[in-house]
Parts: structure tokens; C-alpha cells; sequence
């Protein structure tokens, strides 16, 4: 079947699956948000433990959906892999670490003779949900603000005595972390990490049983909600309004174009009509809490949820299709990325995509798995009569 499809398909359609993955690994980092807010919303030892045990039943969900998305990336897209996280290293490597921190820290806070103290693990898990969100928001801002770098693949070719040939070499001073002093960078970034923490808290209003950090909950989605709309409005209407990196569909030479990605959302209705349609979601979802007075509506988890999927998804169309570069080096313009120069073979991409029709069946079971471990509310209670808590 996918060997009838052309290769400019097959191309589109794994930045489609790994736009999917990215769209979800975002909805799924209320784990990260929830983690910063473990002393926000819990006074007391119960209370924090509380928190970490109900986000200890998903951390892994978050964790397994980030190595897929960058295991598809590098399958369907190698010179990404090669150019980003071999040129930009350092803010990959925080990233890395700061998940690691995350998976022995629910592993070890609870454990007998932990010399390190519960408190120790419960600050690795605030870095983790801190440095996971902002430096994956950053990170995924340079596909519209662009990273220096520069790609010259007949390197290949050049060999200087024992030194292996270097296809991608990148030219920032910091390896990556400069990208974070870009304010356009460090807006979506804050937009993820309060985000994040929105989710959390809906969340926390769907699994919790506990009245009194129920009215916490409350305050903080709005303390939390203000400051992400701030940051996404600040980061769309940048985005909008700013230029972008165009490919000539037949030279495919790159360009700077003005508007580029509002002509992106003007020439895919689709694209528009999700990406509004995901706004509308996240803020029903968090705006119903919000607005009620007497019992609330513990369902915003999944409108936002859902809005947040959709939203995502969107933005990384609107970077990678209609002759647009995903991403783009500004210090060499030519030297920059689209789905067409730095995808896999076609028959890589053939192989790859028969593997791709699992993947309903693995959503499935993640959703089984999901309504199993979540099929009631949580308590101080049951936490503390399992036999095994994080």
C-alpha cells in the first residue's frame, strides 16, 4: 500500500505522525506541571504525598511518549536528529537529565534509609517540571525563529586524517542555550510551563478527593491560567506578525518571507480551523471551573486536553508544510531544514510507515491502561494502605 504513495507524501505523512507525538508529549507534561506545584498545593507530608502518587501513575506515560517522539524524529527525520541534538547539545542534555532526576526521584522518595531525604527528591521533581517545560518550549520556538547552524552534506566526502566527517556543524557559542535569550523563544517556552501547570491542576480537580486543596486548586488555575494567556497571545501574535522562512517549491531555495505564517493558516483552512477550533477547547476547559459556584465541572482535563493536542498539532503543520522550513539556521540561510532535505529514504519511510498501523492499537492500550490505574477518585487513605507509593 505505502509504496504507491509518492515520496513528498511519504515525508508529510511521518511530519504528521511526529507532529501527533509532539502534540500529545505536550498534553501529557501535566505530570512536569504538577510537580511544580506538590508544595503550592500540599501544607501538609499527606497532603505532598498525595500529589506525588497520583502523578506517580503517569510519569511514565510522559516519559515513554518522549523517547517515541524522538525515536520517530530521528527514524523519519535523521539530519534533524544529527543537526539538533548533535549541535545543540546542551540544552538536550538538561532536558535528558532532568528526566532522568525525574524517574529516580519516584523511585527512591519513599524508599527505606533514603539518605537523601523526601524533600531532596521532591525538589529534583520541581527541576524536572521547571526545565522539562521551558527548554522543550524554547527548543520547539527555533522551528519559527530559527538556530545557527549550517548543513554541508558533501562533508561526507572529506576526510581530514582521523577525524570523521561532520555533515551538520553548529555555529551558536552556547550549544543551544542561547536560544533561551530569545525573547520569542522564551515565551512559548513560559507558554508550555504554565500550561503545563494548568493541566495539572485540572487534573488534580478530576482525581482528587480531598475538599480542602479542592478551593487551593481553584485559586491557583487562576493565578496560573493569566499567565499562560499572556504568553500564547504573546507568542501567536509574534508569530503572525513576524517573517518567515519560505522554500521556492522550485529551485527550493530559502527565503525570508513577510506574514509567512499567516499565509500558512490563510493556504490550509484544515490547519486554521484545528488550530482555532484547539484555543476554543483550552480555554472552555479552563474557563468552566472557573466561572462556577456551587459543584464544578471536574471534565476540563480532557476539553483543554484535547484543546492543547489539536493546538500543538497545528503549530507544527504550520512549521513544516506549505513549502516552509521546519527548521531554520540563521546564519546560513540555504543550510536550513525542510521535510524534503532531511528526511529518510523513501524506502525507510515505506518500512517505517507499515509499523506506523500499530499504532491505533498502542493508543488503545494507553487508554485502557489510562481508565485502569484512574477508575476512582484518590485519597489520603488509599495512598497510605498501598503497598506500594512513591
Amino acid at each position: 500500500m505505502f509504496e504507491t504513495f509518492s515520496y513528498i507524501a511519504l515525508q508529510q505523512y511521518w511530519w504528521m505522525i511526529v507532529s501527533l507525538l509532539g502534540a500529545i508529549l505536550v498534553f501529557l507534561m501535566f505530570v512536569q506541571g504538577g510537580q511544580t506545584l506538590i508544595y503550592t498545593l500540599g501544607k501538609t507530608e499527606d497532603e505532598r504525598s498525595l500529589l506525588v502518587n497520583l502523578l506517580g501513575r503517569k510519569w511514565e506515560f510522559t516519559f515513554t511518549t518522549l523517547v517515541t517522539f524522538g525515536g520517530a524524529f530521528f527514524a523519519s527525520f535523521p539530519l534533524f536528529y544529527s543537526t539538533s541534538f548533535g549541535g545543540a547539545y546542551w540544552v538536550w542534555m538538561l532536558i535528558l537529565i532532568a528526566f532522568v532526576v525525574q524517574a529516580v526521584s519516584y523511585e527512591y522518595r519513599r524508599k527505606p534509609n533514603n539518605f537523601l531525604g523526601q524533600r531532596t527528591y521532591e525538589v529534583l521533581l520541581f527541576i524536572n517540571g521547571l526545565l522539562g517545560t521551558v527548554l522543550i518550549g524554547t527548543a520547539v520556538a527555533t522551528f519559527f525563529t530559527g538556530s545557527g547552524f549550517s548543513v554541508d552534506k558533501m562533508n561526507i566526502t572529506k576526510l581530514t586524517g582521523d577525524k570523521m566527517p561532520i555533515i551538520s556543524e553548529w555555529t551558536g557559542p552556547a550549544h543551544g542555550l542561547e536560544a533561551a535569550l530569545n525573547l520569542q523563544n522564551l515565551a512559548l517556552g513560559l507558554t508550555v510551563f504554565f500550561l503545563s501547570r494548568v493541566l495539572a491542576l485540572l487534573y488534580f480537580m478530576n482525581r482528587l478527593n480531598h475538599a480542602v486543596m479542592m478551593e487551593r486548586i481553584k485559586k491557583q488555575l487562576l493565578y496560573n491560567a493569566i499567565p499562560f494567556v499572556v504568553f500564547f497571545l504573546t507568542f501567536a501574535i509574534w508569530l503572525i506578525l513576524s517573517s518567515g522562512f519560505a522554500v521556492n517549491p522550485d529551485t527550493k531555495e530559502v527565503f525570508m518571507e513577510p506574514y509567512k505564517y499567516l499565509h500558512n493558516l490563510l493556504a490550509m483552512p484544515v490547519v486554521a480551523i484545528l488550530f482555532l477550533l484547539g484555543v476554543v477547547f483550552v480555554l472552555l476547559g479552563i474557563i468552566r471551573p472557573l466561572t462556577c459556584f456551587e459543584k464544578c465541572s471536574t471534565k476540563g482535563i480532557w476539553i483543554t486536553g484535547l484543546g492543547t493536542i489539536l493546538t500543538v498539532f497545528s503549530l507544527f503543520l504550520i512549521a513544516g508544510f506549505n513549502n516552509t522550513a521546519y527548521y531554520p539556521s540563521i546564519t546560513h540561510l540555504q543550510s536550513s531544514l525542510t521535510i524534503e532535505n532531511s528526511s529518510s529514504s523513501k524506502y525507510t519511510l515505506v518500512a517505517m510507515s507499515y509499523v506506523s498501523l500499530f499504532v491505533p492499537f498502542v493508543l488503545a492500550y494507553i487508554w485502557y491502561a489510562w481508565r485502569s490505574i484512574d477508575n476512582r477518585k484518590i485519597d489520603i487513605e488509599e495512598v497510605n494502605s498501598e503497598s506500594h507509593s512513591y
